[in-house]
């Protein structure tokens, strides 16, 4: 048995990785490691192929949630499991794993002798403005307007000292842009509609940093798309959205006491979901877009469908290896 290391040089401390790895291979009884070491140029995509030509039995992503959507897309398809050793800001797919954070030991325990639980990979083509189609893969979710310009506009300096907390800057210059992002969407290739909004997200899960959970009735292996539109209006639209996401979503509907007191939960016109198997939409000019925190330029239409069970994930195996125990609510 044999794993493949694809780690960032910026993200990991690689003597400390390189120990660590080193001690879980003799205790596993595994063979050394591959290592391959991300670039700029490819931050993991064109790595994974190189592992899966040496038919590696398990993937290690080392990295931020660049490095992790980029191997995941490069591993799609492939029957090789993704292991995650998640570091940086967001760590989105763990979190929505309900994986242990900056936890480096239990990580390569996983990795090493974890179950396999095959998740759903978003596909999406991004339409440029020179007309030019890109497809790219996403685990998490793809944003549009507000979240996109709040990726673009984020400090990395500031990220590395005080984490989540530096979106906060970034939100705030985002929102005194005051662009509305003006859409016009099909579902699965349905009737069209319209829309004006501040922020467009789909996604394959839901949950987000700072115990906020966006999409509640999300889940990563149900072969749907979550779309999430924000048009809050003022201060007050924002608040409702933050009770909503953080509160209501990220603490009550966690705990069986906390859904009894809510009850059912009722729509709230700053926030509008839908589900569908596929989704088709365009924009009124050229809006940034991110992909599992990172952002992807600008695009004036995507096209976006599933893989499902596109990708098999590396869970601990006191976790349910199969249904949709795990997911964002």
């Amino acid at each position: 048995m044999r794993a493949a290391i694809i780690y960032n040089p910026v993200k990991v401390e690689l003597d400390a990785l390189t120990n660590a790895v080193a001690e879980a291979e003799k205790r596993h009884g595994w063979d050394a490691s591959l290592w391959i070491e991300t670039t700029e140029e490819d931050p993991g995509a064109g790595q994974a192929g190189e592992a899966i030509e040496t038919s590696a039995d398990v993937v290690i992503a080392a990295g931020g949630d660049g490095t992790v959507r980029a191997v995941g897309e490069g591993l799609r398809g492939s029957g090789i499991p993704l292991a995650l050793l998640p570091s940086g800001t967001g760590n989105l797919l763990a979190r929505n794993l309900e994986l242990q954070l900056d936890d480096l030991e239990t990580g390569l325990e996983t990795a090493f002798s974890g179950t396999d639980k095959p998740i759903d990979v978003g596909i999406i083509d991004l339409r440029r403005p020179d007309s030019s189609v890109d497809r790219r893969a996403f685990a998490v979710m793809a944003g549009l307007g507000i979240d996109a310009q709040m990726i673009e506009n984020s400090d990395d300096a500031l990220k590395k000292r005080a984490g989540w907390l530096a979106y906060v800057t970034s939100i705030a210059k985002s929102l005194r842009d005051g662009n509305e992002l003006h859409v016009r969407y099909r579902l699965n290739s349905g009737a069209p509609h319209r829309a004006t909004v501040h922020t467009f997200i789909v996604g394959n899960c839901g949950s987000l940093p700072a115990n906020m959970v966006l999409m509640p009735d999300a889940k990563i292996d149900d072969g749907l798309l979550d779309i999430v539109m924000l048009r809050p209006e003022g201060a007050l639209g924002w608040l409702r959205i933050w009770l909503r996401v953080a509160w209501e979503n990220g603490i009550l509907r966690r705990t069986r006491t906390g859904r009894r007191l809510l009850g059912e939960t009722k729509p709230i016109r700053p926030l509008r979901y839908e589900t569908s198997e596929s989704l088709d939409a365009t924009f009124g000019r050229p809006e940034k877009i991110e992909l599992d925190g990172d952002a992807f330029g600008e695009v004036t239409a995507i096209r976006v469908s599933l893989e499902r069970g596109g990708l098999l994930v590396r869970i601990p195996r006191e976790q349910p290896a199969a249904g949709s125990e795990v997911n964002a609510g």
